[in-house]
């Protein structure tokens, strides 16, 4: 197994470093990482601090720098160190200072200004965290989006990524003893989708979770015939309304979110 120290230097909250190092490394087998996060590095005496653990743990630098002479140091002490030092926005920025025909902003963190599009995020991450698990159905047309689907779906952790990106987001178990609320089948605003998944990751996922609060798994919560059951209610509920349907069983929260986000899309372009 190859072992790869990664150097992550961002002026900001380095989130988007993060993102692009998890992307890329995602494509390779057999690595282990060692990450050396740097956020926040605003001041040159910083900076130095940062390079001696460079220089004592070579490997690939990242970085986010807008700051010209912080950057100069940078790349000037990795080429003499012979460490390979990468700044990922560069070709987006040159594409669109050609585009538009100006120069980018040399602002640390502009992209966490505390504007609308914030405060409308916090929004929704309050609104769904008050809605989970069937919780305030009589709001539910106040939300975007209304996720259902049978008990360990994903249908919580969705929501939360979701009311990340904006977006005010409910969720309902689907229980073959227990029908929804009848107003989820009136719903106008909000934008209905059903989650699913195969029976055995259904059962492994409710049986890690049954362990994890040391009860025994020997239930009907985890017994394959129910379960079976559950999925085949929850899919003919789907069906019968129409909702679109994502089967969350080898997909991340994030490609999941992905899929429904794109459905909300094409839902607004339709509308048009």
């Amino acid at each position: 197994m190859t072992r790869l120290h990664l150097h992550l230097l961002s002026d900001s909250t380095g989130e988007t470093l993060e993102n692009i190092a998890k992307a890329a490394l995602a494509q390779y087998d057999d690595v282990e990482t060692v990450r050396h996060f740097w956020p926040m590095v605003r001041t040159e005496a910083h900076l130095e601090r940062i390079l001696q653990e460079i220089a004592q743990n070579p490997g690939l630098v990242i970085f986010t720098l807008v700051n010209p002479a912080t950057r100069r140091i940078l790349e000037q002490r990795c080429l003499a160190l012979a460490l390979p030092a990468v700044a990922p926005l560069d070709p987006v920025n040159d594409a669109l200072s050609g585009l538009l025909g100006q120069q980018a902003k040399a602002r640390p963190g502009r992209q966490h200004v505390l504007d609308a599009a914030y405060f409308a995020r916090v929004d929704a991450i309050q609104w769904t965290i008050a809605h989970d698990d069937g919780i305030a159905w009589e709001e539910w047309e106040e939300a975007d989006i209304v996720l259902a689907g049978v008990s360990r779906s994903s249908k919580t952790p969705t929501s939360i990524y979701l009311a990340n990106r904006g977006y005010k987001t409910a969720n309902i178990p689907v229980v073959v003893e227990s029908p929804p609320p009848s107003i989820l089948y009136t719903l106008r605003n909000p934008l209905i989708v059903g989650l699913t998944t195969s029976a055995d990751r259904l059962i492994q996922v409710r049986r890690n979770r049954l362990l994890s609060l040391h009860q025994a798994p020997d239930t009907s919560y985890v017994e394959e015939e129910a379960v079976m059951r559950e999925l085949a209610f929850a899919r003919r509920m789907f069906a019968d309304n129409g909702w679109p349907v994502i089967d969350v069983t080898r997909r991340s929260i994030e490609e999941t979110a992905a899929a429904i986000i794109a459905l909300c899309n094409q839902r607004r372009v339709d509308a048009a």
